[in-house]
């Protein structure tokens, strides 16, 4: 399988494993709306008000929450009238479309035969979302779809960050670079390409360090390490992946909206949310940032790193 093939190919994730990570979501969620829909014969501006504050209170945030309920104005405006029951249909196919709306190809790479090789990912987030496990998640998948894989070790400013990625590699058997603590970034990020050209690897994936702290130092860190992959490879990083814990909610919201300063990400992935009642902020971070959500951890086993498809995971909310 190449990176076209992988990238790709039908969503054919366990839909048993998506479901049972979403329950707690689903019980704050999808179950309140269904609570409050007991007794009501129709949708009224009362119902609107009470489903405004269950999106918000599922961490969708303020303003996609508007903009949904705003959609759902306006068909009911269209259709005159619509009751309780056709409600969850009109919901979910209104958020599809929201979410729909940010796979456009200035923010999504559109994979082709001629699909860059090393495909290169910069990783961003801070610590503690589960960056490093999501790179051996991530190394995992594509070792498994027979892709060979390259990881670069460029969070240098924290032993355990480096030693985290090597236990990684040696656990997915897949190489890695890596250099002595404190040496710079960029000149990791710089080996770690060339060896994944030398060694013709599929992926190379490059950690960072997350020091959200000091925007100014680490918007000019991220800056250098691109400068430096490109010299490299002309086009690279092809993907900044950047990874936030589905289980802080707004705090989540914040993080993406500080790192979107720091650097041009294009891709999410948003983790943890097996266990957390807001996996709403899927589809707030996802409108608010016009980045689309690429994979979603839903469990701790390493193969519970799933591709994202927005209608897999809206119909698992809805069901």
């Amino acid at each position: 399988m190449g990176l076209f093939d992988f990238f790709n190919k039908a969503n054919k994730e366990s839909k048993e494993t998506l479901d049972k990570g979403l329950e707690k979501t689903k019980e704050g969620f999808f179950s309140k709306i269904t609570r409050s829909l007991v007794g009501k014969s129709k949708v009224d501006d009362e119902y609107l008000d009470e489903l405004e504050e269950i999106l918000i209170s599922s961490d969708v945030g303020v303003e996609t929450t508007l903009k949904i309920i705003a959609r759902l104005e306006k068909r009911i405006e269209q259709d005159k009238y619509i009751n309780a029951d056709e409600l969850h249909q009109i919901l979910k196919s209104e958020i599809k479309e929201l979410l729909a709306e940010n796979d456009n190809a200035h923010v999504n790479f559109k994979f082709t035969e001629e699909a860059p090789k090393p495909y290169v990912i910069m990783v961003v987030g801070v610590n503690g979302v589960g960056k490093t496990t999501t790179i051996g998640k991530l190394s995992n998948r594509f070792k498994n779809s027979g892709l060979k894989v390259m990881l670069g070790a460029a969070d240098t400013f924290r032993a355990a960050a480096v030693d985290q990625l090597k236990i990684w590699a040696s656990r997915v058997d897949v190489d890695i670079t890596y250099k002595d603590m404190g040496s710079d970034p960029a000149a990791v990020a710089f080996s770690a390409l060339q060896e994944a050209v030398a060694k013709n690897a599929d992926v190379c994936i490059i950690d960072t360090a997350g020091r959200l702290h000091n925007k100014i130092n680490l918007m000019n860190e991220l800056s250098k390490i691109k400068r430096v992959m490109d010299k490299v490879i002309p086009g690279a990083p092809h993907e900044i992946l950047l990874v936030l814990d589905g289980s802080t909610g707004q705090n989540a919201f914040e993080q993406a909206r500080q790192f979107s300063e720091a650097t041009e990400i294009n891709a999410l992935a948003i983790t943890k949310l097996d266990g957390t009642a807001k996996g709403g902020v899927v589809i707030g971070i996802s409108d608010q940032l016009k980045v689309p959500v690429k994979y979603i951890g839903v469990g701790e086993g390493v193969n519970d790193l799933q591709l994202f498809d927005k209608d897999t995971f809206i119909d698992s909310l809805f069901n």
